[in-house]
């Protein structure tokens, strides 16, 4: 999740905590739509494109107190192409000091374009990795609100959030969603009376001797630029133990005041943990850690390792947490493609809704999610380009959040089980994109090669193009065990002309007993015979809800059990001749006559024929007819 709706008045915690979990997402997304301005002028830079970040050092000196930042990132960089500059992605509002390489002083220019361009006194070639050292400080900007100075309960706190182009606010730095650094070392120098956090394992805390305290976090996996975050108060420290095969910590940074309620909220968090590693893969940092650290914002953001929450319920646990595989480790390579974070996440969050509190409650999270997603006609989960400089559109609670994750439910339901979470444990370990960046084409491509087919009609009708469809389901008794179901749907927006799914249909008797079948829906009016153990009395679609979809209806139609009844078959006992009258309304197609054990006899397309060559005994008829099949007993004297 992203940047949420910052808390001005203390008092509103205690009634966050009280909020239920649909209550809590709502205000958690709504929140961070509303984190930077509604419009981005943002496209990828093509100024940082011929270059690739190997290694940050990031020194910052903060006070929690204090609305600034003094810092020295040193970046070691891959030239992609001969260079004679470089830039970064750098708010004006900064001052930069001074660039070094080496014992060079490098001159450089800071832009209106929140870039800064630096020249190198020679050409730098192909290939080559240099290092070179920002010296800045100032107020970072307030444009996107990643960087905040606030209080808790009358203590001071420091935090940022950068998601989605608020890293450039407070330190140089390459954002695009194409490059991500291999590896950083943090270290934040504070008040000594503070905790300071960021991302990997702390590695020291020393103190300076003139009132700070420099603490040291090293991580060693490939991270981007809006993940990287710190926080500095006077957190309390709260360690858990997590992981099925391989342990790890789970450090927690919680607010004093409400060190009980934070613990208690943060002690489901191992469950979820082993949840996410049986269903997909081990913890992607455990050779790190994960934790949580509070700050002012209402919901949470997964800055990776820790992800930074302002109060701890399991839904918000488990997405954020679920982030750490979908959106930190594989990475959404374009704002376009953002479902492949949150959609995911959220989706993962009613895994563990599925897990803990079983199938009626992962129901009615999956109708809830669908009837958000269905409050409107249109919209789709893929992102246009306008749409992806539109921080309102990204993080959209209905399309992102909700339609992206319902459709991860939905191809979870077309591939099943089994071959879902294949796919999907391919996709997480695939070495392309593993600890990289992934487009929707290369999680179809994962899908496709489980499924064994094409998914192409699967992402047109659900990720590109828009809307819902409803769905009118006649089911019809078709002569003894069988039901005859037609199909027919309507679309809620014109660029999707059929939406294709198998369908859940339940059938049920006079007892209620219940009889469920799958049907393979691809075209309007489609009819499938079924076999059915009964005669059906009433019918309800899709009764687990895996299918996006708004006012369908379902009925029990004038059907063949009515004519049952006038399907008469005589004499019966029959010598010689027998005869079958059916009503007006129905054509004889064919009888077929089977005897006691099974075997067929006799076939015969007449409404009357001969049994003198059939020996004494009882004769099964099946006729079938212009509606459906009917059987009927008969006895051979």
């Amino acid at each position: 999740m992203r940047k949420i709706t910052q808390f001005f008045l203390v008092l509103n915690s205690f009634f966050i905590f009280s909020q239920n979990e649909k209550e809590q997402f709502e205000q958690m997304v709504e929140a961070e739509m509303k984190s930077a301005a509604s419009v981005q002028n943002f496209q990828v830079n093509p100024n940082t494109q011929n270059y690739d970040i190997t290694y940050h050092e990031l020194r910052f000196t903060v006070d929690p107190a204090v609305y600034n930042i003094v810092g020295q990132v040193t970046t070691t960089f891959t030239a992609l192409e001969d260079m004679n500059t470089i830039t970064f992605d750098l708010t004006d509002v900064l001052t930069v000091s001074s660039v070094t390489m080496g014992a060079t002083s490098l001159s450089f220019t800071q832009l209106a374009t929140e870039e800064l361009v630096i020249d190198f006194p020679s050409t730098i070639t192909n290939g080559t990795s240099s290092t070179l050292v920002i010296n800045y400080s100032g107020a970072p900007d307030t444009d996107e609100q990643a960087f905040t100075t606030s209080t808790h309960n009358g203590t001071p706190v420091i935090y940022t959030l950068s998601e989605p182009f608020g890293a450039r606010d407070w330190w140089p730095c390459k954002q695009d969603l194409n490059d991500k650094v291999d590896s950083i070392d943090v270290y934040i120098t504070a008040p000594n009376i503070y905790v300071s956090v960021s991302n990997g394992l702390e590695q020291s805390a020393i103190d300076n001797g003139n009132g700070t305290k420099t603490t040291h976090f090293h991580h060693g996996h490939p991270i981007p630029a809006y993940l990287i975050a710190i926080a500095v108060t006077n957190y309390q420290i709260y360690t858990q133990t997590a992981g099925v095969s391989t342990t790890f910590p789970i450090v927690n940074y919680f607010y004093p005041e409400s060190f009980a309620s934070s613990q208690a909220g943060c002690a489901v968090t191992p469950s979820i943990i082993n949840l996410y590693e049986n269903l997909f893969e081990p913890y992607p940092f455990n050779d790190e850690k994960y934790g949580h650290a509070q700050f002012g914002w209402g919901g949470g953001m997964e800055h990776t390792t820790v992800s930074f929450m302002y109060n701890f319920s399991r839904g918000l646990i488990a997405h954020e947490l679920a982030h750490q595989w979908f959106g930190d480790k594989i990475t959404c390579g374009s704002w376009k493609d953002i479902w492949l974070n949150e959609g995911f996440a959220e989706y993962l969050s009613g895994l563990v809704v599925e897990d803990l509190d079983g199938v009626s409650n992962f129901i009615s999270w999956k109708n809830s999610k669908i009837n958000n997603i269905t409050s409107q006609p249109g919209g789709a989960v893929y992102l246009t380009d306008t749409e992806a400089t539109n921080v309102n559109r990204i993080f959209s609670s209905r399309l992102s959040y909700n339609k992206g994750a319902m459709v991860v439910h939905m191809l979870r339901w077309k591939l099943g089980d089994t071959a879902f979470y294949q796919a999907m444990r391919n996709y997480l370990a695939d070495s392309n994109l593993a600890y990289a960046y992934a487009l929707t084409p290369q999680l179809q491509a994962h899908l496709e090669t489980v499924y064994g087919g094409s998914l192409d009609e699967f992402f047109n009708d659900w990720v590109y193009n828009q809307g819902y469809p409803t769905y009118n389901i006649s089911v019809s008794n078709w002569g003894a065990g069988q039901a005859k179901i037609i199909v027919n749907q309507t679309q809620s927006h014109p660029s999707v002309s059929y939406f294709e799914m198998p369908l859940e249909i339940r059938l049920k008797d006079a007892a209620n007993n219940i009889y469920d079948v799958i049907v393979d829906n691809t075209f309007n009016g489609q009819e499938f015979i079924v076999s059915v153990p009964f005669t059906v009395a009433s019918v309800q679609f899709d009764p687990n809800r895996h299918i996006i979809s708004k006012n369908n209806n379902a009925v029990l139609g004038a059907n063949s059990f009515a004519f049952d009844n006038q399907v008469l078959v005589y004499p019966n006992p029959s010598d010689k001749e027998l005869f079958i009258k059916l009503p007006s309304l129905v054509q004889l197609v064919k009888t077929e006559i089977y005897n006691n054990l099974g075997q067929k006899v006799m076939e015969t397309s007449n409404l009357n024929f001969s049994t003198e060559h059939l020996q004494s005994g009882v004769y099964i008829l099946k006729i079938e007819t212009t509606e459906g099949y009917f059987h009927k007993n008969f006895i051979k004297n």
